[in-house]
């Protein structure tokens, strides 16, 4: 068994078949590195997929592979092709990548790929479940395992789990379109802490949850439940020393020592002068903006061209995803495109545009970001964008510009380099003349600035960062538990529920005996409640009082008790077991005239609301609304309220409702009048509203005070949800 667990779709190293056998070689990208740290523990293991199909690999081949990765730490999900083909290059390219890079007409929505998707999720799921310690920790990592939180949550709600997505989460009109956003959001939401690259992704997921889930956000927390998710940004840095003192090394080699990559470049400078070279690498994929960055270098070449044979833009594109029709095309144009550039602008000794298709090793690597003057990365959408990142470490001497578009992650970071609108052809092209021209003392201020942010908050500084939030969460998780009541706090409450002669259950409705509805009529109390109601009225020891903020009408139509007593509109009116309703307090409800035009006023302004008028209170509900419309009107609407207010009247701020009653009662004065007229014995008060705190402060000592629900309060004890409330009755009751 592991206490850490970090899961990829990939593990981080490749397997060749050389010969007969196999070849390991692990990886040197950016996360494995950053990894290194917390991976190298002798109680953490790497779950993920190896890149083999199954069905290449016999039984003999995948133990021997196994005992490897073993000795790696690591531990691979095996997946056949058929798998592959839908969950990896169909749900997980051919529909999430698109979408989340706004390429919304290149997204494919098909069910066969989501039910690929999630039984790899639950393979995943399965085999983590299976090795993590009691009390673990997991990290996920990236958009092919949006479902896996909720699914090891459900299962081990004792494991705390980390989620980072590596790519952008789109605007919430862009996420809505997705077929099955409401299960992808929860999965995410199984996480304890999810991180993004930058705000604006935290801001756009934190969006959809509360306009398409409607759960509660406070901040950068959402609320469920008993639970609160952190959800934070945290910019992926890179391995600084290992870029930057591998361009000192390769500074100081010698001509036998030099790459053929870097003879060749060093020859065209010294042919060339006085020319420049620009520097374009990237992936093969329509997110990377290669075709307005090859349009925009035309236009500069027609706007200012007395850089013609001066400047060569040296283009490498890494092979991706090359059985994507779409990116066949995208290779195709890209061709063509280079091809008539070089057509219309070359002259014998000078090609405007040097294209290379294939992977390039590190040191070449190095000597392409060493041998350019300027580096020119442009995508259309990026989650942060690392090679932006490496040009600048390898600034030994602190000369070169960046052109980096405003769209990548990273410019939120390097905001010292030349950023541009990736649409704005003419202007991508004028940023080209400002490179050229920008003088070298400006240079180095700005790549020193660069590299000091860079070296500072590296990879492992990141890595780092999210890890000790995630052990904070754990932490504050532990501490908060305290509270929750376990098997030892039932033990002791059924101990004392036994003891007693004259027992009180004082406790709310909405929200504690049943759950929250967008429409407050639907709410009405299950077999369960009613059954639960029964048995504990059934003995003549017990005494209950539902004490709401609903009506009487409604309280008598849904809880036809006779033993039962129910207190409606938060005291206004008492209705003793087997007696008739009392107005428990005489007020004059005139004020509801003022009132009353102003809550309307304000639903007229706000789709989705809507006023209850009761006898003694008047509430604006705002359940259904449009969550950022609602955080606006809300503060409205408090401030006209308070304004208003009288010595006799208070406003109370209740869960997705704002309402205004007589300040004189409140649901702790009415249990008070309970209790005062009993000798109660043992007392258990249930609420999971602001409004029920008056409860919780009104009770004498010795009373057993439940929130329900995680979330600040007077009360001594907290269930989930009202599910967990009734089995805690039911276990008194048959104990």
């Amino acid at each position: 068994m592991f206490k850490n667990i970090i899961v990829s779709n990939r593990l981080p190293i490749k397997i060749t078949r050389i010969n007969g056998s196999f070849d390991f070689k692990p990886s040197t990208g950016g996360l494995a590195t950053g990894l290194s740290s917390i991976h190298k523990n002798n109680r953490s293991l790497w779950v993920g997929w190896t890149g083999q199909s199954s069905e290449t690999i016999n039984d003999e081949e995948n133990n021997y592979i196994n005992q490897n990765l073993k000795k790696l730490k690591l531990s691979q999900i095996r997946l056949n092709s058929e798998e592959i083909n839908d969950f990896y290059f169909g749900m997980s390219n051919k529909c999430l990548w698109p979408l989340f890079h706004y390429f919304i007409e290149f997204s494919i929505f098909e069910s066969k790929m989501w039910y690929a998707y999630k039984k790899i999720n639950e393979k995943f799921c399965d085999h983590i479940v299976s090795k993590i310690d009691k009390g673990g920790t997991v990290w996920i990592h990236d958009y092919q395992l949006l479902l896996l939180p909720k699914m090891i949550k459900e299962i081990r709600p004792d494991v705390t789990i980390g989620f980072f997505l590596h790519i952008p989460f789109p605007s919430f009109e862009i996420f809505r379109i997705f077929p099955w956003r409401i299960e992808l959001l929860e999965g995410m939401l199984g996480s304890d802490l999810i991180g993004f690259h930058t705000f604006d992704y935290q801001r756009h997921f934190l969006s959809s949850v509360k306009r398409i889930l409607m759960y509660d956000v406070l901040f950068n927390k959402v609320i469920l439940g008993s639970r609160e998710i952190i959800v934070n940004t945290f910019p992926m840095g890179i391995d600084f020393k290992k870029f930057f003192n591998a361009a000192k090394a390769h500074q100081k080699r010698i001509k036998s020592e030099k790459t053929e990559l870097k003879k060749q470049l060093e020859l065209h400078k010294k042919n060339t002068e006085h020319s420049k070279l620009i520097l374009s690498i990237d992936r093969l994929d329509y997110t990377k903006g290669v075709i307005n960055r090859l349009k925009s270098f035309e236009i500069f070449l027609n706007k200012y061209p007395q850089y013609l044979e001066k400047v060569r833009l040296l283009m490498l594109t890494v092979p991706s995803r090359s059985d994507v029709p779409e990116y066949k095309r995208l290779k195709k144009e890209t061709d063509e495109l280079v091809g008539r550039i070089n057509g219309n602008y070359a002259t014998v000794n000078w090609t405007p545009v040097w294209y290379y298709y294939r992977e390039m090793k590190f040191d070449d690597l190095i000597d392409l970001y060493m041998s350019s003057d300027i580096a020119m990365i442009t995508p259309v959408r990026d989650g942060m964008n690392l090679v932006a990142k490496e040009f600048v470490a390898t600034r030994v001497d602190k000369k070169g510009v960046l052109i980096l578009s405003e769209m990548a992650g990273a410019s939120k970071e390097l905001y010292d380099s030349v950023t541009i609108n990736p649409f704005d052809l003419n202007s991508m092209a004028d940023s080209i003349y400002k490179a050229l021209n920008m003088s070298v003392e400006e240079q180095i201020r700005r790549n020193t600035t660069m590299q000091k942010r860079l070296s500072r908050y590296n990879v492992e500084y990141w890595a780092n960062a999210f890890f000790e939030a995630l052990k904070t969460k754990s932490k504050d998780e532990n501490e908060k538990s305290l509270k929750k009541i376990d098997k030892s706090t039932i033990d002791i409450l059924s101990k004392k529920f036994n003891k007693s002669k004259n027992r009180a259950f004082l406790l709310d409705y909405d929200g504690t005996l049943v759950n929250f509805h967008h429409k407050p009529e639907v709410a009405i109390p299950t077999k369960d409640v009613i059954s639960v109601l029964n048995k504990i009225t059934n003995d003549k020891k017990n005494k209950i009082y539902i004490v709401s903020g609903r009506d009487k009408y409604f309280l008598d139509k849904n809880l036809n008790i006779p033993s039962l007593g129910l207190v409606a509109e938060h005291g206004h009116y008492i209705k003793q077991p087997k007696s008739k309703w009392k107005q428990n307090y005489s007020s004059d409800n005139k004020w509801k005239q003022n009132f009353v035009p102003i809550f309307q006023d304000f639903c007229d302004r706000t789709p989705g609301t809507f006023v209850e008028e009761k006898n003694n209170c008047l509430v604006w509900h705002y359940r259904k609304t449009d969550p950022e419309l609602a955080n606006i009107r809300v503060v409205e609407l408090k401030t006209v309220i308070k304004s208003m207010l009288s010595e006799n009247l208070t406003m109370l701020d209740g869960n997705k409702a704002i309402e205004v009653t007589n300040a004189d009662v409140n649901k702790g004065t009415i249990i008070n009048s309970i209790i005062n007229k009993n000798k109660f014995d043992f007392i258990l008060c249930a609420g999971d509203d602001i409004s029920d705190e008056n409860m919780f402060k009104a009770l004498p000592n010795g009373s057993i005070s439940i929130k329900v629900g995680k979330k600040s309060s007077s009360a001594e004890y907290f269930v989930k949800n009202p599910n967990e409330l009734l089995k805690l009755f039911e276990f008194l009751l048959n104990k």
